[in-house]
């Protein structure tokens, strides 16, 4: 068989799927989050109520200044709430922080320039004390995944953008995590490439399975990807609407010149212009 493409992640062999097992991977209750400033405190979350299911792909979409990676950190453990409860996987944060339970995108790849790819890649797994032939091993696959093979050798100053987000993503991947989180990973791409990931990324869940909190300001993005939608409003963030997606979990970008997907996207933007107001 034929090995993937570079530029493209490895779809599932299998079309017939199975609904998410209906179990929570992280649940929030009346989190909120206040930071003190000098002048007058910021409520940057306020009583947020929700719950995401193993499986699931969760965008979370609402205008800057919202709150959106606010909650993304909170659930990651780097932001504390003020007041309320989040867990995830049935642990606290910190618990899942130190259990290696998610991996995390950010918006920039964060790669070291003089390190190759496969050994950014490495450098995680060799933190935690997994041997080098183990971390080199594990960073060989999650390259594969991503369709990097061939590339180990490189520099992240060898790689367009596209392919640098993609090797953050497969140093995310490394700890074998069931919660993906992703902050804006494709915000700064331009659309052409930022398509192609969004594809690509949709083809790498529908093989994995594993549960995705995604953040963006892209209503396409979020309609694309998504399973449901966690539409917020303006500061202090709140939770407008959850919409639930009606479109097939096997989806190519096509699907976006569908009837049920221009209905789907115009729910999420009057719910975004509700938020408003």
């Amino acid at each position: 068989m034929n090995a993937p493409h570079p530029t493209e992640l490895q779809a599932s062999p299998h079309s017939a799927l199975e609904t998410p097992v209906a179990r929570p991977a992280v649940v929030a209750r009346k989190a909120s989050v206040i930071y003190q400033a000098a002048d007058r405190p910021v409520h940057a979350l306020s009583e947020i109520d929700f719950t995401i299911n193993r499986g699931e792909f969760v965008s979370l979409i609402g205008p800057s200044g919202c709150g959106k990676t606010t909650l993304l950190r909170v659930i990651a453990d780097l932001e504390p709430i003020t007041s309320g409860e989040v867990l995830v996987n049935g642990m606290t944060p910190s618990d899942a922080r130190e259990r290696r339970a998610y991996g995390y995108v950010f918006q920039a790849p964060a790669l070291f320039p003089w390190r190759t790819v496969l050994a950014n890649v490495m450098l995680p797994l060799q933190l935690i004390g997994r041997s080098k032939a183990e971390c080199e091993a594990i960073a060989r696959e999650q390259l594969g995944r991503v369709g990097l093979a061939g590339f180990e050798k490189k520099y992240p100053w060898q790689l367009s953008g596209g392919m640098q987000q993609r090797v953050s993503i497969a140093r995310a991947l490394g700890f074998e995590p069931k919660i993906l989180m992703m902050d804006e990973p494709f915000g700064a791409l331009d659309e052409i490439t930022r398509d192609k990931l969004n594809e690509q990324l949709q083809q790498l869940w529908l093989r994995e399975r594993r549960t995705v909190v995604f953040v963006t300001h892209s209503i396409a993005e979020a309609v694309y990807l998504s399973t449901r939608i966690v539409v917020m409003s303006p500061r202090p963030g709140r939770i407008v609407k959850v919409i639930e997606s009606p479109l097939p979990f096997e989806r190519d970008l096509s699907i976006r010149d569908t009837p049920e997907f221009t209905r789907l996207a115009q729910e999420v933007r009057e719910a975004l212009a509700e938020g408003h107001q």
